[in-house]
């Protein structure tokens, strides 16, 4: 029998298609901050901004923090409260409780909560108060007030660190004053920004991304000197992770540019629009909402009521809600880069370059805090002194003259 021998087809001119690519995946031990979960129970062991201290008022007022469902508001001693939801008698929502002088009254049988649980009246029941309403507790967390936000602890209580306090925050200079913002200053879009905290955390330690998004893709969005392409080290510090931007500008001095990512979602980012020289102006705090929103709260040094508003990102003049959907294709900003990733990002499709080394630093600084916490540690950033010292970061925007010739 004569064997055929069937020639070998040349490649076709369609490989690489997409074609039966593996389903996408996310590192869910970075980005999942529900209870339980690695991310979220790392968060957890830090006190978060939940409102400005202006949202806890008379009024309830639902607030989404790390995947749960939370009630905010002050009772009428002054005392701000954070409870669960569902009132411990029969489940309905303390959202249309009534505040009273001790507390928050459910709507539905009267039972009556202070701002740490405790069941203070059970009206329905034989004078007022049933036999086990000593025993009874609705689900609560602590909260603060610091620097006009209202700041939640939601972790183990025997693991409650002191809320912390920054130096850049706590000594002003001359004629200035703290002012803060819930809007997202820094997000690139609205309030509210539907993708995981992750990509907005990774965003400040990607200092290219400000050369390409911000200032040659569709004109400058904040300065001429942000566009000169930079030297750019990273390091990692006992807080995260710093960058290190060196641009050299046209007459000849150094714009030296420090920013970072610290713990537990800071952004520690000097203004882009450079409107003068020195220390960093403001803090932000990532706050994950879910795995699939985040929002920012700041708190910065200003001169007149209103300057932190102003930071806000414009586009030939235009806020970002003022922008039609052509003007944001056009014209595209940290927010659409960041939530066009994906409600989560695939980690598993990227491919990390050179320039991404400060994102890659970031994710394993992150993953040794995970480490530390499951073996019993306690995570960097968490202090149990009352009185330690105002926490310090170098960052700002620096301009320096150039280094004396040899």
């Amino acid at each position: 029998m004569t064997m055929r021998t069937i020639p070998i087809a040349a490649a076709s001119p369609d490989t690489g298609t997409a074609y039966g690519r593996p389903v996408p995946t996310y590192r869910k031990e970075l980005t999942e901050v529900g209870a339980g979960t690695p991310m979220g129970e790392l968060l957890r062991r830090y006190w978060h901004p939940v409102g400005l201290a202006s949202d806890a008022t008379g009024t309830p007022r639902k607030v989404r923090v790390l995947g749960e469902d939370l009630i905010l508001f002050r009772d009428q001693a002054g005392r701000a409260g954070l409870l669960h939801p569902h009132c411990a008698h029969r489940g309905a929502s303390l959202y249309y409780g009534k505040v009273e002088e001790r507390g928050i009254r459910c709507c539905y049988h009267g039972w009556l909560f202070d701002v740490q649980g405790h069941c203070l009246e059970q009206p329905c029941e034989p004078g007022g108060g049933g036999h086990a309403r000593e025993r009874i507790r609705q689900p609560w967390y602590p909260v603060q007030e610091l620097y006009g936000l209202i700041w939640a602890y939601m972790g183990p209580p025997d693991r409650k660190p002191v809320l912390s306090r920054y130096e850049c925050l706590e000594s002003l200079d001359a004629g200035e004053m703290l002012e803060c913002n819930d809007r997202s200053i820094g997000g690139g879009g609205p309030q509210i920004i539907d993708c995981n905290w992750l990509q907005h955390y990774e965003n400040l330690v990607d200092q290219f991304h400000v050369i390409v998004l911000h200032s040659t893709f569709s004109g400058t969005q904040f300065v001429d000197a942000m566009a000169l392409m930079p030297q750019v080290t990273w390091e990692t510090t006992e807080l995260g992770v710093k960058a290190v931007s060196i641009r050299e500008m046209p007459d000849g001095r150094i714009f030296r540019r420090v920013s970072q990512a610290a713990v537990p979602t800071l952004r520690v980012i000097p203004s882009p629009r450079v409107g003068k020289y020195g220390r960093v102006e403001s803090l932000g705090w990532i706050l994950p909402i879910d795995d699939h929103h985040f929002r920012i709260y700041v708190v910065g040094r200003v001169k007149a009521p209103g300057e932190l508003a102003q930071m806000r990102s414009r586009q030939n003049g235009k806020l970002w809600e003022e922008l039609t959907e052509e003007e944001h294709r056009q014209s595209p900003g940290d927010y659409e880069a960041m939530v066009s990733q994906g409600r989560i990002a695939h980690h598993s499709e990227e491919h990390l370059a050179s320039s991404d080394r400060g994102v890659a630093m970031l994710r394993r600084y992150l993953r040794r805090q995970l480490e530390a916490m499951e073996r019993g540690e306690n995570p960097a950033g968490t202090d149990f002194d009352p009185d330690a010292a105002p926490v310090f970061f170098d960052a700002g925007n620096f301009l320096e003259d150039p280094p004396s010739a040899a």
